[in-house]
């Protein structure tokens, strides 16, 4: 079972604020209401509890249970599952996780008696009562352990397994278990249910809120640091491109070699369609619960794989059967389709990066290698797919002459929170990967696994000016003038003065005016060849 804190990134901005914030204002709202004189819960919670134990004291199987829930949420079996929780971080030498668990354990345990203090509600009286316990009722101590307890089980569950049912349904078991342990407490008559309530809501939030600010900053492995060894399971995918791998059948008799050899079962099968280039079946092999999906195709496949494997913690196998493979160059792995299935089976994961890609014209998506607008997508759009098939990456030499002709645009550049930048250009880049065919440094400081991206402006005035832009790259020039230009950041946004034609990972996307670009840091794992102990 492996740890990968990449995982409980969500997949959309803003998700944990947002749970922060219902639980916060749920929390404050249940004080007020508990601790002034305004009760627009007040006959909610009585009704509740007389029907409650009027069900528990009918049923001495009710109040068995409940009794064995008062047990579990205790302050002792509490502490006792925290720490053997910090043993196992502590095995694993998981330091975060553990510090995580023990100040989130510490917060909630001495937290809950302070406002206990504070708010001084009395307990439900019965004339028999259930179950006896003193102490003042506002908010319910088992609650905030078991608020607590549902956060690190979920959290734990989301780092060490893939998405997937197995994943949705241990979410839904401690949720179940959290939500039983709460309303045992009002079915023994010791609790209201605002009470119960507010209890899940600080043990839960406090719990969150700490796994923001102790963890977070874990999710970013450094890229000399983002080597783990494979995924150890045996359960793969292959996700094909029949357009572009030539004989399926005599592909899958090499996929299945390479795959025994290593000790992997026979795959399953999954060929991608006009329709749709990998993203159905990349999900498809999720469901299935697999430990590694390998990519077949051109870039396209591979970013479809990708785009749906990010965050899950399974690894990406990339078989190059297109024409330009960036993504395979960059990453230094084998072009021949046999020693690529070799680091495939038998490679090690490294975490790297993916950008969300947005366009005014609505095109939302991801790219693992380069985006841009103006004359390189003019060249992706010119290009002869028969003359590709003949000559491979050259055909966009030939289209590249002929787009030369596209006029410079003006464009208004943004880094992140810095000053917009007004430039003309004929071509705007940006990249995740630094390096194009035959190795040409177009940016040559982007890594992608460094969590930004790296932008380069080309605007020559006439055609001559191309030579000197040609030096500049393949010297590697930094010096930035208004003719060559590049930046670097996390979020990278361009407006164009007109409709200009767009692209990504090489494939025109249609025209647009302006672009935003984010990087997501490390969120995809793609196999890469095993590096020496040394280079570890």
């Amino acid at each position: 079972m492996s740890v990968d804190l990449r995982r409980a990134e969500p997949s959309r901005r803003g998700v944990f604020a947002s749970v922060l914030a219902t639980l916060g204002v749920l929390l404050v709202l249940l004080t007020t209401e508990v601790a002034s004189d305004w009760h627009p819960f007040g006959s909610i919670d009585l009704d509740i509890a007389a029907r409650a134990y009027e069900l528990t004291d009918g049923s001495p199987a009710v109040l068995r249970v409940a009794e064995w829930f008062a047990w579990g949420f205790s302050t002792w079996p509490v502490v006792g599952i925290a720490l053997l929780v910090v043993a196992w971080a502590g095995w694993r030498r998981e330091l975060r996780i553990g510090i995580w668990v023990t100040v989130s354990g510490l917060v909630v345990v001495l937290g809950n008696p302070l406002l206990k203090a504070l708010v001084e509600r009395p307990r439900p009286r019965w004339d028999e009562p259930l179950h006896e316990i003193g102490g003042w009722s506002f908010p319910s101590g088992h609650s905030s352990a078991a608020g607590f307890l549902l956060v690190v089980a979920i959290m734990l569950t989301i780092v060490t397994t893939g998405r997937g049912l197995k994943r949705r349904l241990l979410i839904t078991l401690w949720s179940l278990l959290a939500v039983a342990a709460a309303a045992s407490r009002v079915l023994l008559g010791v609790h209201y249910a605002t009470d119960v309530v507010a209890g899940l809501a600080f043990g839960a939030g406090a719990t969150l809120a700490l796994w923001l600010l102790v963890a977070t900053d874990a999710t970013r492995v450094p890229a000399e640091m983002a080597m783990v060894t494979g995924t150890g399971g045996k359960r793969v995918a292959v996700v094909l491109n029949p357009a572009k791998v030539g004989d399926v059948e005599m592909f899958k008799d090499r996929v299945r070699v390479s795959a025994f050899a290593h000790g992997w079962a026979e795959p399953l099968w999954l060929e991608t369609t006009i329709e749709d280039p990998g993203y159905g079946q990349s999900l498809a092999a999720l469901a299935a619960g697999v430990d590694l999906i390998v990519a077949a195709g051109g870039d396209g496949t591979v970013r479809a794989v990708c785009e749906e494997a990010a965050r899950t913690g399974v690894a990406v196998g990339v078989i190059p059967h297109g024409t330009g493979n960036l993504l395979a160059r960059n990453l230094g792995l084998p072009l021949n389709p046999r020693d690529a299935l070799d680091v495939a089976f038998g490679g090690q994961d490294k975490a790297i990066d993916l950008a969300r890609y947005r366009t005014d014209s609505g095109v939302e998506t991801s790219f693992l290698v380069m985006a841009g607008l103006g004359m390189d997508a003019m060249i992706m759009t010119g290009v002869d797919d028969a003359l590709k098939s003949r000559v491979g990456y050259l055909a966009y030499f030939v289209s590249g002459v002929k787009a030369l002709r596209f006029p410079g645009i003006k464009v208004v550049i943004t880094v992140d929170d810095g000053e917009p930048v007004k430039m003309r250009a004929r071509t705007v880049v940006i990249g995740n990967v630094g390096f194009l065919q035959a190795g040409i440094p177009l940016l040559p400081q982007a890594l992608i696994d460094d969590g930004e991206l790296d932008v380069v402006v080309l605007a020559p005035r006439r055609f001559w000016g191309w030579l000197s832009i040609a030096w500049k790259v393949i010297a590697r020039r930094n010096r930035n003038t208004e003719r060559f230009a590049r930046f670097t950041g996390r979020t990278v946004h361009i407006r164009a003065a007109s409709p200009t034609p767009m692209q990504l990972d090489g494939d025109p996307v249609g025209e647009g005016t302006e672009i935003t670009a984010e990087v997501r840091p490390g969120v995809v794992l793609v196999r890469v060849p095993v590096l020496p102990a040394t280079a570890i």
